[in-house]
């Protein structure tokens, strides 16, 4: 399989090293200052860019009939664009906000547990995000994610990082250096407190994920999540 890395920074070069190990081919590794010459050989894309790149990426491959996986997060304000423009263009598309096993198994852990919970009002139901300091958005993706399936879920009507409503899904936000990722839910009353976590311990499962998710896209047609990819329905 022929591979365009869609940004090459830290992820983009453990992408690069998973897929390497797996027999696939690099024949593009883009940074924001480059140009796409090499993504028409490509069989799949893999965008692990910055918010300001991701539509234009996405974009690009859609139109030029390329299946594009992205876990960019922080530009999900035009996702709705990208579906219309796969649909339009009958593409293939993933977007994922963690491409993890690990994360995607937490997904519907929490997705049940919010049900579960929805019944007793006397527990409060509050997240907390950590991440390196390089991380640009706040919170990240895959806390919007935990948050909107709570909402989803539950009384709550939105998410907040500071000066929470009582309605308000409280993210408490911290940045820390060296740290791939910790994502907790907590639910507390007067009483006890009920709490599941996931750690990550390096990129690689993120990067073996989005790999995963590349093989899993060729020849399909669609607009796909990692649900998908993993038979999680």
């Amino acid at each position: 399989m022929k591979i365009a890395l869609l940004g090459y920074g830290k992820m983009g070069k453990v992408i690069e090293q998973i897929a390497m190990q797996r027999d696939h081919e690099i024949v593009l590794r883009k940074t924001s200052s480059d140009s796409y010459e090499g993504l028409e050989k490509a069989d799949v894309a893999i965008d692990f860019s910055v918010p300001d790149s991701a539509v234009n990426n996405i974009s690009t491959c859609l139109e030029n009939g390329i299946p594009v996986v992205s876990g960019t997060t922080g530009w999900l304000q035009d996702y709705h664009k990208m579906v219309n423009l796969c649909k339009e263009k009958n593409a293939a598309f993933i977007y994922g906000s963690n491409f993890s096993l690990g994360v995607n198994i937490f997904f519907e852990l929490n997705d049940y547990l919010a049900k579960m919970m929805a019944k007793f009002n006397q527990y409060n139901v509050s997240m907390e995000e950590i991440h390196h300091t390089q991380k640009l958005d706040k919170p990240s993706g895959t806390a919007i994610s935990l948050a909107n399936s709570i909402i989803n879920h539950t009384d709550k009507n939105n998410w907040s990082i500071e000066n929470p409503n009582a309605d308000d899904v409280f993210i408490d936000v911290k940045r820390i250096d060296a740290v791939p990722g910790t994502h907790s839910i907590f639910y507390q009353s007067e009483v006890d407190t009920i709490e599941i976590k996931h750690t990550a311990h390096n990129r690689d499962g993120f990067a073996f994920g989005a790999v995963i998710a590349a093989e899993w896209i060729i020849d399909k047609k669609g607009v796909f999540t990692m649900k998908d990819v993993l038979d999680l329905k």
